[in-house]
């Protein structure tokens, strides 16, 4: 098997790929499998899906089950993507909470591994999962609901519980959105008014290349009623023509901008269905602080950004609100993620990466679980205090240790 992730710089180990159409069909090939790992969107730049055993991919089964408008719930099959669910969900007058930048990534790989958009008040993906479904080593299915024992550890689950067949998640009445696009904020300024900068609309991202003293674009999602500065925005200056993050490449991959309203699903996300998404040829990292080391982190990177600029195309600012999962960066505390997309240059890359990693160590940095790091098992461990009560958990669903690999095994066990 040949199989790679999107980017191109994992080639898979598994055996085989089996691609089931039925629940009845999952379960046969989880229980006569040896080793299996869940294939998502392949979406991620490391080993987290990889797997010396079989691969399954969930992409034959990606219907959407029932949409209950009393409860606001919507419930989807385990392989549905974003990008399918929200255009129903919209017709249906209905959206989720928040998008992530991609709408190719699948719900139930997002949810895994606690993939996030932005805004002071918005937690991650996973935090709208209400019940979820999973195939077991045995075959068996198991359903947790919110409030059941082990929910909270069962929803960012790194693929270590089984196979989600089925997942249920909250929904609310669909909204419309505006972006707005300013260039060039002193970086003094985003020091000085973090808290106010951040918060200044329903999603802000800041775009910067580590380069100088300035942020190269901040990116405000608001809810359409909402008008932004047109004068100006903390000294940085409103556009009036689209760009991407990326100031060289043309904009046309990414979603509405110019303060258009739109349908929450094409405005939320940056980049459009319908175009291959971001840059390519390219590898990713993030690490999550607490939002209340912010500033201090933001300088310690200034302090060394020479060292990171390097192999760097892009670095995305954006925060998340805490939630209560066990392996979520932003257990228990409201968080700053820095994000940072890279060419295809892996020793300038892990090079920049362990620069990141010593300025982020005051700040208890955790790491994406599916982007690249260089994190030492032990440190990583150390900053998931609820990782015991995970281990338990997924030994009770999967004792043999099917659904474990190298990477589950290193990091986690």
């Amino acid at each position: 098997m040949s199989e790679t992730n999107w980017a191109g710089n994992i080639t898979y180990g598994a055996s085989a790929l089996h691609t089931p159409t039925s629940l009845d069909e999952l379960q046969e090939i989880v229980r006569r499998s040896r080793k299996l790992r869940a294939l998502g969107s392949r979406h991620s730049f490391n080993r987290i899906a990889d797997t010396d055993g079989d691969l399954v991919s969930m992409r034959g089964l990606a219907g959407v089950l029932d949409i209950d408008a009393t409860n606001r719930t919507v419930t989807v099959e385990g392989g549905i993507t974003y990008g399918q669910l929200c255009p129903v969900l919209d017709a249906a007058g209905f959206a989720l909470h928040n998008l992530a930048s991609l709408p190719h990534i699948g719900v139930v790989g997002a949810c895994a591994t606690a993939t996030h958009g932005s805004g002071n008040a918005n937690k991650n993906l996973a935090s709208a999962v209400v019940a979820l479904e999973f195939v077991t080593a045995t075959g068996d299915t198991v359903t947790l609901r919110r409030g059941d024992a082990g929910f909270a550890g069962a929803v960012v689950h790194l693929g270590a519980l089984g196979v989600v067949s089925k997942v249920t998640l909250d929904i609310q009445p669909s909204f419309q959105v505006r972006e707005d696009i300013y260039t060039d904020l002193p970086f003094q300024t985003l020091l000085d008014n973090f808290e106010a900068i951040s918060g200044a609309a329903y999603s802000v991202s800041c775009f910067t290349h580590w380069k100088g003293d300035t942020i190269g674009f901040v990116w405000l999602k608001n809810l359409a009623a909402r008008i932004p500065p047109a004068d100006g925005f903390f000294g940085a200056k409103p556009q009036t023509r689209p760009w991407h993050p990326i100031a060289e490449i043309d904009p046309a991959p990414v979603t509405q901008q110019m303060g258009v309203p739109g349908p929450w699903y094409l405005r939320l996300p940056h980049f459009r269905m319908e175009f291959t998404p971001s840059a390519g040829a390219e590898l990713q990292s993030e690490y999550f602080v607490a939002r209340r080391d912010a500033v201090a982190a933001l300088k310690a990177l200034h302090a060394v950004q020479d060292r990171i600029a390097g192999p760097l195309m892009v670095s995305e600012l954006r925060t998340i609100a805490a939630d209560e999962f066990w392996l979520s960066p932003n257990y228990q505390q409201d968080c700053l993620a820095l994000h940072f997309t890279w060419f295809q240059d892996w020793p300038a890359v892990s090079s920049a990466l362990r620069t990141i990693e010593a300025a982020l160590a005051p700040f208890g940095g955790r790491p994406h679980w599916g982007k690249l790091f260089t994190m030492e098992r032990a440190t990583l461990q150390s900053r998931y205090p609820k990782l015991a009560d995970f281990r338990a958990l997924a030994t009770k669903h999967d004792p043999h240790g099917k659904f474990r690999n190298a990477f589950v095994d290193e990091y986690v066990f």
